[in-house]
């Protein structure tokens, strides 16, 4: 067992600006140096920080292609052709922060604010089963209004809700950071993954992109978040970063010193990162100046740096981005995606209400499946590792030797075969089945084929929720 940090240690912020800075400055490298770093990768293990620095620093065409092809090679070793997805659910547009990127901010008086009652988030999630989705992500903007007995209650509201023998599995939350008190009352909610972004790591542009005495103003507080997550006692944490308020390769570096700082202090580093990126938002002046603007294809080489760095830990792509380029990073490393996005309250059900941001890719649930199948992705709801307790570091110690794939695989294709029969459109069902009889017969042990073959047979027959 992990000799923790005493609790004190904690606190300190753990980012050395001049230092990422600095190695972001090198010369580029050789590519003996690249092959070596990829050659590395391919181990599994992860990367050292100045590893990640020197792939930050390539310039030549022929070295990014072999770093996306290693990106590539690892994500299709740890997570062969699953893609988890989730539906945001916002609750609430109204905030007390006054971020110059984001579209709830205080000073935007053109946004039609609103805090959704507790009947009201039943029917967005009551909209969202009827769709097929499964697994929620649960946001609200940081407001006096939006108290945290408010969030506990749409919790609970939510996972009641139903559509027939359907309901919501698991939900996973984004909201303002809280105290470890609070944490622990979170966690009795039996909530998935608690994320919170950083939105940039570099405490100068922080100061400057968060102006005004709104809660958000704190860097620190903000940076330690994941500390009073983890003491609290919930399990698996996700960070980013807002792609575009800072150099990205500094932003990079940073997440990656961000899970190296939980991995010694808790044994566990993220379970997940996400890497949004800067989107056209109503009165939010950054979104229109983008500061460090990131090309498509810089995006591609932070999302393949970060797979091959952090093998283990989901990346999560929101649909900001073009159903084109959501479908190319499915190559290189992403392994969560947001499906049939609203980011308006109450967007699901009626729809009126003020966006948080634009989005990139407007396809419905069955748009975005039909076009994973076409792919031959397996397109999974899965939430079988929360509820048999394989979370935290628990889930790493199955991840790292590659035991987890046993249940990974059987379990997405068991919520895929339900989407299929419940709420698939015919021709989004025929040649899902099609895939799913595909995979099934190309699985080598005869013993999970077998059962496999069984559980998806109950599923036919009219069971649901099976889980190994």
């Amino acid at each position: 067992m992990n000799q923790l940090i005493k609790p004190e240690s904690k606190e300190k912020n753990f980012i050395d600006r001049d230092k990422l800075y600095n190695l972001i400055e090198g010369k580029s490298p050789t590519d003996i140096e690249v092959d070596d770093i990829l050659n590395k990768a391919l181990k599994l293990k992860g990367l050292e920080l100045n590893d990640v620095a020197t792939l930050l620093r390539i310039d030549k065409q022929s070295q990014e292609e072999r770093l996306l092809k290693t990106a590539g090679a690892v994500k299709n070793e740890i997570y062969g052709r699953r893609l988890v997805l989730f539906a945001p659910l916002y609750i609430g547009n109204k905030c007390s922060n006054n971020c110059l990127y984001c579209g709830f901010r205080k000073d935007n008086l053109n946004l039609d604010r609103v805090i959704l009652s507790l009947k009201e988030i039943e029917n967005e999630v009551t909209s969202l089963l009827k769709e097929g989705h499964k697994r929620l992500l649960m946001l609200c903007g940081e407001s006096d209004e939006n108290t945290f007995e408010y969030f506990l209650d749409a919790i609970r509201t939510a996972y009641s809700a139903k559509d027939g023998k359907s309901y919501i599995r698991r939900i996973n939350v984004e909201i303002a950071p809280l105290t470890t008190q609070e944490f622990s009352k979170l966690k009795q909610s039996k909530i998935g993954t608690y994320a919170c972004f950083q939105e940039t790591y570099d405490p100068v542009l922080y100061k400057e992109y968060h102006p005004g005495c709104g809660p958000k103003s704190d860097y620190e507080w903000r940076l330690s978040v994941m500390d009073r997550a983890m003491d609290g006692g919930v399990d698996d944490v996700g960070i980013g970063a807002l792609f575009g308020l800072a150099d990205y390769r500094f932003e990079v570096l940073a997440m990656i010193e961000h899970s190296k700082h939980l991995e010694e202090v808790f044994g566990c580093g993220p379970h997940t990162v996400s890497v949004p990126r800067i989107e056209p938002a109503d009165n939010a002046p950054l979104s229109a100046n983008i500061p460090h603007p990131v090309s498509d294809f810089d995006f591609k080489k932070l999302v393949a740096i970060l797979r091959i760095a952090l093998p283990y830990t989901g990346i999560i792509l929101s649909t900001r981005e073009s159903e084109q380029l959501r479908t190319e990073l499915f190559n290189f490393g992403i392994s969560q995606i947001s499906a049939g996005s609203r980011t308006n309250p109450g967007g699901y059900a009626k729809g009126n209400s003020g966006s948080q941001f634009s989005l990139g890719d407007h396809r419905n649930l069955d748009e975005v499946i039909s076009s994973l199948i076409d792919y031959e992705y397996i397109p999974s709801f899965c939430t079988g590792c929360y509820r048999k307790g394989r979370v935290g570091q628990d889930f790493m110690d199955l991840a790292k030797p590659g035991l987890i794939k046993e249940f990974c695989m059987p379990n997405a294709l068991f919520t895929f075969k339900e989407y299929l029969v419940d709420y698939a459109k015919p021709e989004t069902k025929s040649k899902g089945l099609k895939l799913i009889d595909k995979l099934v017969s190309n699985v080598q042990n005869p013993d999970l084929k077998q059962k496999m073959i069984t559980a998806l047979d109950e599923i036919t027959g009219g069971e649901r929720d099976i889980y190994f």
